[in-house]
């Protein structure tokens, strides 16, 4: 996955935006002004998304490409390296997981208006 196509995956999910809070380069989309997916837009080595604690230990021992959150809490967030054999559908997945894991935490009057688009 390339950084647009990463990019237009991450609008695609009902109220979707995109920001750079940190610095020019740190790309992060969050939804409802939380996030739920990060990158380093110069480089795009790696993104940084929300996982289920459970879900981040498995997933560090099946996949080499796969660590703890870089600069995140290691126990909720995952640093998915980009140029490696990591399939593009597994990674969609878990940009979903991510995105849906923000979404259940929201309030619930936030999660309504969003159902409402």
């Amino acid at each position: 996955m390339n950084l647009e196509t990463f990019r237009q995956y991450c609008l695609s999910f009902n109220g979707a935006t995109e920001d750079f809070p940190f610095d020019e380069s740190t790309l992060v989309f969050k939804v409802k002004g939380k996030m739920f997916a990060l990158t380093n837009i110069d480089r795009f080595e790696s993104i940084n998304l929300k996982c289920k604690p459970e879900d981040c230990i498995e997933l560090r021992e099946r996949f080499d490409a796969i660590s703890p959150g870089h600069h995140m809490n290691k126990k909720h967030w995952i640093t998915v390296a980009t140029k490696t054999n990591i399939p593009n559908n597994l990674l969609k997945e878990l940009i979903q997981n991510s995105y849906h894991l923000v979404v259940q935490n929201i309030p619930k009057k936030l999660r309504e208006e969003l159902e409402k688009r």
